[in-house]
């Protein structure tokens, strides 16, 4: 699969830096059904690609790959990320369509925007049902690559006074989907003047957002430290 070739690219990307300046990937924006606004953060993607080519030697495009989660295109994109406030839904050709490209060696990355909670984990039941998100510990090694984060994810907005939460989907010994809860991502990579976020939670959240694509270019396992979420 193209996917799969990709990937095999990235990974060598972080232990040749010069290789990256052969071919330029994107970074893949999940367009989906249901009524949601996965168009919420549109200088995001553009912002987290600029970081990571400048502190992981990455080449990516900073264009992002608008891509429907019906569409064999997924395939292209060794993440795809989702991001909106409202109703997300999948059908059973774009769950069995997700799966695959997860199976494949694919990785989701869930951001909620503030209201896209209620629907993520139906979702996730749709696509492996027999599967259960779990949190991810703060040893996890996601939280440990380029950048340091001893205390898990980064805060960027206050919604509801908790604090930011890490879970995971594990298939067969991988993460291939990481759901940031309660922190806002997306927002903190957003162009400055957007949401006026402070120089440091911009900076965190980009940090976090490199880690994240290092993470699944080049260490992209996990062992036994997650637990279940009730």
């Amino acid at each position: 699969m193209v996917l799969l070739k990709n990937i095999f690219l990235s990974l060598s990307l972080f232990a040749f830096p010069f290789v990256a300046q052969a071919q330029a990937m994107q970074l893949g924006l999940l367009v989906y059904n249901g009524g949601g606004d996965w168009y919420a953060n549109p200088t995001s993607l553009k912002n987290l690609a600029q970081f990571c080519n400048a502190q992981l030697h990455t080449n990516f495009d900073l264009k992002e790959a608008q891509v429907a989660a019906s569409s064999p295109e997924i395939f292209n994109y060794p993440y795809l990320h989702v991001t909106g406030h409202g109703r997300w839904t999948v059908n059973s050709t774009e769950a069995k369509n997700l799966r695959k490209y997860l199976e494949a060696g694919g990785f989701l990355h869930i951001d909620d925007n503030y209201g896209l909670d209620p629907y993520v984990r139906p979702v996730l039941k749709d696509i492996f049902p027999e599967l259960q998100l779990v949190e991810l510990p703060f040893t996890h090694p996601i939280y440990h690559q380029k950048f340091d984060f001893p205390n898990g994810l980064p805060k960027v907005h206050e919604h509801d006074e908790k604090p930011p939460k890490g879970y995971g989907l594990i298939y067969k010994g991988r993460l291939v989907c990481l759901y940031s809860y309660d922190t806002d991502l997306g927002d903190g990579w957003e162009d400055p003047d957007v949401h006026n976020d402070t120089p440091e939670k911009r900076q965190a959240a980009l940090q976090m957002g490199a880690n994240i694509i290092q993470y699944i270019f080049s260490n992209n396992s996990t062992h036994t430290q997650e637990k279940q979420v009730p």
